[in-house]
């Protein structure tokens, strides 16, 4: 027996001896992803809505609770409808990651580096599958299986090759921005003769500045690529980082002759005054524009690839929760108390979801949307009156 996902993940994949019309079909394959996949995913989700009565749980200090004040109606007890851990990219299974990422913390450590590689659509290993008159946007099949392949490049060079060293433990999740494109935030802890204690270890990991187009002319082409933020501000009020007329990630930045630590979490990295100038969208900008990278990892990968120095342990929380945030939505809904019906998770995980046409193609691929290691085994702590019961309607 095949499953709808299987079905459709073998309709999507690309033959050299057949020239598919489906993934020829532009911008209707877009929509036909996004409806299929809303179709997949409804389906998992109708199959733990009729099988509430095999995970409806409560503790046990509540059911007590209830019963106490004369609640005879299994029915009303207890949450209505569950969206359980088990379906991958919920809310629970998100928490539960979070939680996971943060036991990695209390047992090796703060992460030492945080890294966000984000598809360039204009690989060459995308353009030389596209027809005469193909548009990238219209083969988010043909995006996320590159974009794939150069996650797995990234983990090699991270994990096997060692690029920073030695690699204790890691985290990485995947997400969609809604304009389509694919991007991988990870984050490592290296071993301990490995960690970035000293502001020249930091130097020899990230940079943040323009280098040096005599010396590196390929990596100086990189930079002027991908890595100049803006610009913003004075420069360009309408520039979509912008919030209450100023930008939300602080740029320009101010110059430094040396990185220093903090106290916010990242490093203040050098950004010396040294008079290069660069014209990017008519505009001139510095040293204060370049986001913070990795010399190899951006000559190698050609895409924006931001990587950064968590100098102290105060932005680890933030950093966790980001990269397990979970999927976009674009509108809310508001009802008045007398209004409110009782608790639907799967309710509320499906309202105002938003699904590009890549991320649709992604999990219809079964793409993993995140990883970790080593692997954290949860063991659940009881307390008096608090243990977990399953429990079924009464008929």
């Amino acid at each position: 027996m095949v499953s709808a996902c299987e079905f459709y993940a073998y309709r999507f994949q690309i033959r050299e001896d057949n020239n598919s019309i489906l993934l020829r079909s532009a911008r209707i394959l877009q929509q036909f992803a996004v409806d299929i996949y809303v179709k997949i995913e409804t389906s998992r989700l109708d199959y733990f809505r009729y099988k509430q009565e095999e995970i409806r749980a409560d503790l046990y200090q509540g059911i007590v609770n209830s019963v106490n004040h004369g609640e005879s109606d299994a029915s009303k007890i207890g949450i209505q409808i569950v969206l359980p851990a088990t379906f991958i990219g919920g809310p629970r299974d998100m928490r539960k990651q979070y939680l996971d990422a943060m036991a990695l913390v209390g047992k090796f450590g703060k992460p030492d580096l945080f890294f966000t590689m984000t598809c360039n659509p204009n690989w060459p290993e995308i353009k030389v599958e596209l027809k005469p008159h193909e548009e990238v946007q219209n083969r988010p099949d043909l995006v996320c299986r590159v974009f794939r392949s150069k996650l797995e490049y990234l983990r090699k060079e991270v994990l096997k090759n060692e690029v920073f060293g030695p690699v204790t433990a890691y985290t990485y999740a995947v997400e969609f921005q809604k304009r389509g494109l694919p991007h991988v935030h990870m984050l490592i802890i290296l071993k301990k003769a490995y960690k970035l204690d000293t502001v020249e270890k930091f130097d020899s990991y990230s940079s943040a500045e323009i280098p040096d187009k005599g010396a590196q002319p390929h990596l100086y082409a990189m930079v002027l690529k991908h890595m100049l933020h803006g610009p913003c501000g004075e420069l360009n009020p309408q520039n979509p980082c912008m919030e209450k007329g100023k930008c939300r990630n602080h740029y320009p930045k101010n110059y430094s002759p040396e990185s220093t630590i903090c106290p916010d979490g990242y490093p203040i990295y050098r950004r010396r005054p040294d008079g290069e100038e660069v014209t990017i969208r008519g505009h001139k900008l510095d040293n204060r524009w370049v986001v913070p990278h990795n010399a190899y990892l951006l000559a190698m990968f050609d895409c924006h690839i931001n990587v950064e120095v968590c100098s102290t342990i105060k932005a680890v929380k933030y950093l966790y929760k980001n990269i397990f945030k979970g999927h976009d939505k674009i509108i809310y809904h508001l009802v008045t108390k007398d209004q409110a019906e009782g608790i639907d998770e799967i309710k509320q995980f499906q309202d105002a979801r938003w699904i590009s046409s890549v991320e649709a193609m992604w999990k219809i691929c079964r793409f993993p949307l995140y990883e970790m290691r080593p692997a954290v085994i949860s063991l659940l702590l009881h307390l008096e009156g608090c243990q977990m019961i399953n429990f079924k309607k009464r008929r």
